[in-house]
């Protein structure tokens, strides 16, 4: 048997893929839910995700992997529009007008930011279309020298920095350029005319997974069940053994695939990732009107918070009961940040507060409800070196013969998580046991 530490994502499509490859599989869940960042909430239609989630053109693994379980026609792409908030004013920020109308850059900036959205670099007057193609080449650059030196002074001090603070915080000056190119590739696909494609599932991605358990099998699934020790003989794994409510087992095992924190592995193994993690608070607030035009909000501004996501702007509200449902998220780089304090009432005063601020016509009274959710490692911090600290697929070398690493620090969530990556990594996983790799 082969057993999988963690049932997110990850852990769930290593599992699957083994199973296809013939191997018996058995997946543990310390938690009493699957999913991980993909588990939902309840609304007055379909459930939400309590983290945000939408697919890029680029993630080609998910959609295929809802084609296998009978879900490929219901991906829908569609358009995902973008907007930015500066002094007072939203501006659109799609069509090649709305950038061009833009009143904070000049024609210059606007030709600068969209060469490089472009992948071509202009610097010294001759366009060239390779200087972009291997990330590595940017790892060791500062994110802050790299926007500076490709855009303009004014695109970096209008647009980067703002977005970089929200994202990262007081950590945004270790981040590598190669992160910053990495996400322009990740997400670039847009309609010339409309904006940004991306996708989603029809009835939410909670789907995806009730699909992915019902593929593995929930007989081959326990959740409540910690792994509490990895043991190996003559340098190579033989067993997990697993706490649960019904005591202690220990499984005998001829692999195991870590898929949950490189925290996980190392009370496991002893194994140290060099990786810094950043968590999130994120809450949902349900409405009774839309609160703007727009899909995502970046805002310039002294809000508590860096954008505003509304989902049924992206996705109709009619697919929730007629609720407009809007997402929050703060991220913090340690528990003791304030926000990460305030308990969920003092977040909903914080945010209907910076919403407030941010609309003066806003009204509470149209608040249905506030659902938060927290975790305090939901994102790496992609600071310079990052590439040199993920963690290996296969650990035979690190740690012994038949140790695997799925989880949110491997090559797959570079440079960007996304339950794309998740997928990814549990595939590579799975391929290394079966010699497919």
């Amino acid at each position: 048997m082969i057993g999988v530490v963690g049932g997110g994502i990850a852990g769930l499509a290593a599992a699957y893929r083994l199973q296809q490859r013939g191997h018996e599989v058995h997946v543990f869940e310390a938690t009493d839910q699957v999913g991980g960042l993909a588990a939902v909430y309840e609304t007055a239609g379909d459930p939400l995700e309590k983290f945000y989630h939408h697919l890029s053109k680029s993630e080609e693994t998910i959609v295929e992997l809802a084609h296998e379980l009978g879900l490929g026609e219901d991906v829908e792409w569609r358009i995902g529009e973008n907007a930015y908030y500066v002094d007072g004013v939203v501006h659109p920020m799609d069509k090649p007008w709305e950038i061009l109308a833009f009143p904070h850059w000049s024609v210059y900036d606007k030709f600068r930011l969209g060469m490089l959205t472009l992948d071509i670099d202009v610097r010294g007057g001759v366009p060239k279309f390779d200087t972009y193609e291997r990330l590595e080449d940017f790892e060791d650059v500062p994110v802050k020298e790299f926007a500076r030196e490709h855009t303009t002074e004014n695109v970096y001090e209008t647009f980067f920095e703002p977005l970089l603070e929200a994202k990262f915080g007081e950590r945004a000056a270790d981040v590598s350029a190669a992160w910053l190119l990495g996400r322009i590739k990740f997400r670039g696909e847009r309609d010339i005319l409309n904006g940004e494609i991306l996708g989603y599932l029809d009835g939410g991605f909670g789907r995806l997974l009730d699909a992915l358990v019902e593929a593995v099998g929930r007989e081959n699934i326990t959740t409540g069940a910690r792994v509490t020790e990895l043991s190996t003989t003559d340098g190579a794994v033989d067993s997990l053994t697993v706490d649960t409510d019904e005591g202690t087992e220990t499984h005998g095992v001829d692999a195991a695939v870590v898929a949950a924190m490189p925290t996980v592995l190392e009370a496991l193994t002893g194994y140290q990732c060099g990786i810094d993690f950043q968590g999130t608070i994120c809450s949902v607030i349900s409405l009774d009107e839309s609160l703007t035009d727009t899909y995502w909000l970046n805002i310039a501004d002294e809000a508590p918070f860096g954008a505003l996501i509304e989902h049924t702007n992206f996705v109709p509200p009619e697919r929730y009961g007629g609720e407009h449902l809007v997402y929050i998220a703060k991220y913090v780089q340690h528990t003791d940040d304030p926000y990460w304090q305030q308990d969920d009432e003092e977040i909903r005063e914080t945010w209907l507060s910076g919403i407030e601020g941010l609309f003066p016509d806003f009204d509470r009274d149209s608040v249905n409800w506030v659902e938060t959710a927290r975790n305090p490692r939901t994102a790496p911090i992609y600071e310079r070196g990052y590439l040199d600290m993920v963690v290996p697929y296969d650990l035979a070398d690190e740690i012994a013969e038949g140790v695997y690493y799925a989880g949110m620090a491997s090559r797959a969530q570079y440079p960007e998580r996304s339950l794309n990556g998740g997928i990814v990594a549990g595939y590579e996983c799975a391929d290394r046991i079966t010699g497919d790799r």
